[in-house]
């Protein structure tokens, strides 16, 4: 089974409670608890030699990318992260990569003033480690984000740079955009995801739940240091945003863009047709053009 094979299992098999108001099959899920706010929570992981290389990663890097990973899909939903749960599973218990590991966390978790209040240490049988993260937050009801809700005629618009982030680090030392997301949330957009799998992977699940196709301007894609347009449709690991943006808030939008370190970039229009399908200049179709995005399993 591939990855998407086993989304859609997942999504067939979970049945949801009458105050899930978002299950599987967005950034976080989304829990209505009342007084006009939703609980977000959201779990992710690091695989040695899958998500970092151990032997040139250190364990206070490999902390921030788990941390990081999580927040940036609080900041897909417009959210606040709060609480965190963790989990560590390794072979070999060295108690300085331990020690880091921790030290790191916390200390990334107190500059979002997030308590780590729980988790779990297992060993492995092989010699690999994998560290998870449960986070936990908030987000007003108007506010929320989701992957669905782009219209045609819709601008797709991006925050800083694609391509080659695992072979330039940039994968290890993202800052997640749970600012930025907080100023677009609920005003310029209600249709958000991170891209962690590909900009055509996440792009066509916008596209996929929101039924509609999108036209994708790849000259004006910026590109990481060191990127071509195929690493920056394909790779993935930007931890950047997409979002959808109704076309009489565009002139404002860049207007009021505070962020002067971040660029935003209009790279796209959301088009009426078969959801899901991507076009390149000339309407040539990208989407499934050879590999679209990261794919854990080959077969």
């Amino acid at each position: 089974m591939k990855e998407k094979d086993i989304h859609s299992l997942i999504f067939r098999t979970f049945s949801q409670g009458k105050n899930v108001v978002v299950g599987p099959g967005d950034d976080c899920a989304a829990i209505d608890i009342g007084g006009g706010k939703l609980f977000l929570m959201a779990v992710d992981q690091i695989v040695s030699e899958v998500h970092y290389v151990s032997g040139s990663t250190s364990a206070s890097e490999a902390a921030v990318k788990l941390i990081n990973r999580n927040l940036s899909d609080i900041a897909a939903m417009g959210g606040d992260p709060a609480f965190a749960l963790l989990t560590i599973a390794t072979k070999y218990a060295d108690s300085r990569w331990i020690t880091g590991f921790l030290r790191s966390i916390q200390k990334e978790a107190s500059k979002w003033k997030i308590s780590i209040c729980g988790g779990d240490v297992s060993s492995t049988a092989k010699d690999v480690t994998v560290c998870t993260l449960t986070i936990a937050g908030w987000v007003d009801k108007k506010r929320i984000c989701l992957r669905k809700g782009a219209e045609a005629g819709d601008f797709l618009y991006a925050t800083g740079s694609f391509g080659n982030s695992f072979n330039s680090g940039h994968h290890l030392k993202f800052v997640p955009r749970i600012e930025p997301a907080k100023f677009l949330a609920g005003k310029y957009t209600h249709c958000m995801i991170d891209v962690s799998d590909g900009l055509l992977s996440d792009a066509g699940r916008i596209c996929e739940s929101s039924k509609v196709s999108l036209v994708l301007n790849q000259s004006s894609i910026p590109l990481r240091k060191g990127a071509n347009i195929r690493s920056a449709l394909s790779e993935g690991e930007d931890y950047e945003l997409i979002f959808a943006v109704n076309p009489s808030k565009s002139a404002e939008l860049e207007r009021k863009w505070p962020f002067k370190k971040i660029k935003l970039t209009r790279i796209g229009t959301f088009v009426p047709g078969r959801k899901g399908s991507i076009f390149g200049t000339g309407m040539n179709l990208i989407s499934s053009a050879g590999r679209t995005g990261y794919e854990h399993f080959k077969s």
